[in-house]
């Protein structure tokens, strides 16, 4: 921590000689624009659809990076384990585990991941520096032809701003060993960040987070088209506890900070170039990305293995290139065509799972290639039939194949497969200030590719179900939009969202488990009211009913599906010198099992910040889990194995905590 926190202060303090003509500009977070407040109506596909702007992300307090993508109404981030693996994600009554129905973009890079060695999609939002982003743009639902893999429940897009005014450095400081250092500086053609955090956590075994990151953004002029180069680099390890059996805390023998295996913890690295090039009616995007990815993990203890433990180690190393590009038309005054292509290779040179213990492999259960390749293309067509109604139809098609080498001859093959997915949304404005929407449309997943061309079990050897490649879904929402100048913001919709019937291949285990098709309704509100600088308020709610399909009502929840969620917060400036921001969080609890008998608790989170701007010097004050509450941030209900019980092992509620009441202290100063 030291050497990086001393090069990234020493940056900090000469970049006022890099940027010394720029120094009356205004830094980055002066400007605070809130994104909630821009105009959708007569633009948005739907009314579940939004922008968040910088004002919406620079005030609120953030536990974790994941946390960003909370700014998507209805949207939750939890985390079971290290600070350094990707969070859990809830939407809609999708439990997304690390992203399989949820795509994320970073500056036109896709963040998920195909084929990977801990989970399908998995999302690592981790190598983002929060302080860069400028705005999210959101979506529900598959309505966007734009959208492909990963996009059933929704999808969000991260941008970085191209442009910072003036250099800052940024040292902040807190609870249980939390510590941060980031400067950034730039101009008009570049920008160079660097960001590193260290945390030991609040957990009895030190998470020991090592995370550093860095950013370089040049823009090139080149004839009418705006350009951008991006370089970006982030790497971490930590120790995790990962959930815990509630019955060991309950017994005593356990504290509800504690931990079991003390080998568990990972390390993750991630170094991306991306190109990109846009002008009024032309975009198009170059990426090469290579990945490395470690993982320990055992959620069982001593159920499988009562002598050595369940201890299991993923690893993923891969290279990822790709782009894609759009071109717009207008027919005519009514009409206006896009078309626009995709593209994808994931070269994975090694995918592997153990058996470990004490970080020691044991024997190989898993250990495969992957060349994983996908073209999308697609046709977007607008008409604006008259003043009030306005239809946008189109589709795409998308091509996968797939060619797995596998340690087991015998799981090893190559697979292929098509989707078309035809959308259409409708939008009728009622007046001024009010649009209603209708939306329909086709969308997928992808499975990892190993369960589709796998035969045997790597465990038992025996037969084994493939799974298809590409997975459908059908969306269909009603909505409307309620806009009152810049003051008032209301959307309320209603959706519905069908998955076929499917088998999943499960990275933990390295083999194929069935599951039945599914379907989840429900309802969303969301509103936010500009009231002038002292009082910006919004809210989400999000009432679902999530149940498999074709199977008796009495057993047909979905495990871990999150039936209600409400956020919402308040964010004040309150004069030159003063602003404030609080968020709060509830989650309605979820069926841990499909009869219902057995549930996670409610869970309520509270957070806050207070900041005090003296002329180029900010500092930042975050009380994060204000009322120090012990509600469970994620919860699951399984068979595992203590050393001394049964040995068909115990069912019982395995959960993690929230981390207890933390304060964060953070100044800013810029140049």
């Amino acid at each position: 921590m030291r050497h990086t926190f001393l090069l990234c202060l020493a940056v900090g303090l000469s970049t006022p000689l890099l940027a010394e003509s720029d120094r009356a500009s205004g830094s980055l977070e002066e400007v605070l624009v809130y994104g909630r407040s821009s105009t959708q109506i007569g633009e948005a596909l739907s009314g579940s659809q939004g922008y968040v702007g910088l004002g919406d992300i620079a005030l609120p307090p953030l536990l974790r990076v994941g946390e960003l993508i909370e700014a998507v109404p209805g949207m939750v981030a939890t985390q079971h384990s290290g600070t350094g693996k990707a969070n859990q994600y809830f939407l809609r009554g999708f439990n997304l585990d690390h992203g399989t129905d949820f795509a994320a973009q970073l500056n036109g890079m896709p963040l998920n991941m195909r084929t990977h060695g801990h989970g399908q999609g998995y999302l690592d939002l981790n190598p983002i520096i929060p302080e860069l982003v400028t705005t999210i743009e959101y979506q529900k639902g598959p309505y966007n032809v734009r959208q492909g893999d990963f996009s059933s429940a929704g999808s969000v897009a991260f941008t970085y701003g191209s442009t910072i005014k003036t250099p800052l450095v940024k040292i902040s400081a807190g609870n249980f060993g939390y510590r941060r250092a980031m400067v950034a500086t730039g101009n008009q053609s570049y920008t160079v960040a660097l960001d590193s955090t260290r945390y030991a956590g609040p957990w009895a075994l030190d998470e020991n987070l090592r995370q550093n990151k860095g950013h370089l953004g040049w823009s090139l002029p080149l004839d009418r088209f705006a350009t951008r180069l991006q370089l970006d680099y982030y790497d971490s390890t930590w120790r995790a506890t990962d959930q815990i059996p509630s019955r060991a805390v309950n017994q005593g023998t356990l504290e509800p900070l504690g931990f079991i295996d003390p080998d568990l913890g990972g390390s993750s690295r991630r170094v991306s170039l991306n190109a990109s090039l846009s002008d009024e009616t032309t975009i198009g995007n170059l990426y090469l990305v290579s990945s490395d990815f470690q993982l320990f993990s055992n959620f069982t203890y001593f159920l499988e293995n009562p002598e050595t433990g369940d201890e299991f180690e993923q690893l993923d190393t891969r290279t990822i290139w790709g782009g894609s590009f759009e071109k717009a038309k207008n027919v005519n005054e009514s009409m206006s065509v896009s078309i626009g292509v995709e593209f994808q290779h994931n070269e994975i040179s090694k995918l592997g799972l153990n058996q470990t213990s004490s970080r020691q492999q044991m024997s190989a259960i898993r250990d495969d290639l992957v060349d994983q390749t996908s073209i999308g293309v697609f046709l977007d067509t607008t008409w604006q039939v008259n003043q009030r109604l306005r239809i946008n139809f189109g589709s795409r098609a998308d091509y996968f194949e797939a060619d797995v080498t596998a340690q087991q001859i015998a799981n090893s093959g190559n697979t292929s497969e098509t989707q078309l997915s035809p959308k259409l949304n409708i939008g009728y404005r009622v007046a001024d200030a009010l649009e209603l929407y209708a939306n329909v449309g086709r969308g997928m997943h992808s499975n990892d590719a190993r369960g589709a061309v796998i035969s045997l079990d790597p465990n038992t050897g025996t037969a084994i179900e493939k799974v298809p490649l590409l997975v459908p879904s059908l969306g269909r929402e009603v909505g409307l939009r309620y806009e009152q100048g810049e003051t008032l913001r209301l959307s309320l919709t209603a959706f519905d969202i069908e998955l076929d019937s499917e088998l999943v291949f499960v990275g933990d285990a390295g083999s194929t488990e069935a599951n039945d098709g599914s379907v989840r309704r429900g309802v969303e509100a969301s509103l936010f009211l500009n009231a002038g600088p002292k009082f910006q308020f919004d809210l989400a709610y999000t009432k679902t009913q999530a149940t498999y399909t074709g199977v008796p009502s009495a057993r047909n929840a979905i495990p871990g599906a999150m039936e209600t969620t409400i956020s919402g917060g308040i964010n004040s400036i309150w004069n030159d010198n003063w602003s404030s921001s609080i968020r709060v969080r509830y989650l309605g609890g979820a069926p841990l099992v499909e009869d219902r008998s057995i549930s996670s608790g409610r869970s309520l989170l509270t957070n806050a910040a207070v900041t005090l701007q003296l002329e180029r010097t900010e500092v930042k004050l975050e009380a994060l889990n204000l009322l120090d509450s012990n509600d469970v941030d994620i919860a699951y209900y399984y068979d595992s194995r203590l050393v001394g019980e049964p040995v068909q092992g115990v069912s019982d509620v395995h959960y993690h905590p929230l981390e207890p009441r933390s304060i964060r202290l953070t100044i800013q100063r810029s140049f």
